[in-house]
């Protein structure tokens, strides 16, 4: 399912999102939600913020910039196969 994506001003993207605990309800589905969005919006992240939920959790898929002709190819494979999603994310340096 298609999420709206919130844009500047909104006041979730303001807030301090909140950890993601184990029994989090609906977390496959909106994991899965956010994907749809991001694709539809041909992006390539997402945070969980962007569409009004304000947790810590972002997905990426960096498979488009793998048909860069400037990429070796062994970073081309790299990025053609990265798709992941990020639950409680923590900046260590």
């Amino acid at each position: 399912m298609i999420i709206p994506i919130y844009g500047y001003g909104e006041p979730v993207l303001r807030k301090v999102a909140m950890a993601v605990t184990p029994d989090y309800p609906n977390l496959k589905d909106i994991i899965a939600n956010m994907y749809d969005t991001m694709y539809n919006a041909y992006g390539v992240g997402l945070a969980a913020p962007q569409v009004g939920i304000a947790i810590r959790l972002f997905t990426i898929d960096t498979s488009p910039f793998s048909d860069d002709k400037d990429l070796s190819n062994e970073q081309q494979n790299q990025l053609k196969n990265f798709k992941k999603t990020f639950i409680n994310a923590k900046i260590l340096k």
